[in-house]
């Protein structure tokens, strides 16, 4: 995508990172190389670590990003857990800066899902369902990225045996429904997919929910 912006309207086009807990954006940014982004050591105190035992990892070893504020005063943050993947490199830059850079982010150590810029976790859908009458609390969410470079989604649901019939009216009104209380509740629009009562693979451990199509 920013290829494609870069060559459409002449700009060069960089990436900035930061996060609403910490401050926002400027966390970390790219410079000319674009070969990573720079992170503000002056501001905060960045950690990759594992994210199962907390015990800090090696620069070039992918792990979990942690930061702590060095300046903040109001709401100052000791080694807080971003849930992003990524790891560090401090080989020098042709661009003269000497801080510590961080990889593009590789994805997330929880099941948060970042679609179209918002942040949607799994089991907000879950207890949407349960407030909708005619569905079954068994759901799969399939995203994927559509040919305008934007996330697409579409939200398998299992309807009650006893809707699942040849009246298609009542079956599209409750597609309706779905959709319009997922955009309400999560504040992005998505495909709504019904299926047939028990057609969603059950397992003994924890159900897969998500099927993430995007190359990120």
């Amino acid at each position: 995508m920013r290829l494609e912006i870069e060559e459409r309207y002449g700009i060069n086009a960089f990436d900035i990172y930061g996060l609403t807990e910490i401050t926002g954006p400027g966390v970390a940014f790219e410079c000319e190389a674009k070969n990573g982004l720079h992170v503000n050591e002056d501001l905060f105190y960045p950690e990759i670590i594992d994210p199962e035992t907390g015990v800090p990892l090696p620069d070039g070893e992918k792990g979990e990003l942690v930061f702590t504020t060095l300046v903040k005063e109001g709401t100052p943050l000791i080694r807080y857990r971003t849930r992003d993947v990524t790891c560090f490199s401090r080989e020098k830059c042709s661009c003269g800066r000497t801080t510590v850079k961080m990889h593009r982010l590789f994805g997330r150590t929880d099941d948060m899902l970042i679609i179209r810029g918002v942040n949607v976790f799994p089991s907000q859908i879950e207890h949407a369902l349960i407030d909708i009458e005619g569905t079954d609390p068994h759901y799969v969410i399939v995203v994927d990225r559509g040919a305008n470079h934007l996330d697409e989604v579409e939200l398998h649901v299992e309807v009650k045996k006893e809707l699942f019939s040849d009246e298609t009216r009542g079956l599209e009104e409750l597609r309706k429904n779905i959709e319009n209380v997922m955009k309400s509740k999560l504040g992005i629009s998505m495909k709504i997919k019904l299926v047939e009562p028990k057609s969603i693979e059950r397992s003994m451990g924890k159900s897969k929910r998500v099927i993430d199509k995007r190359n990120i």
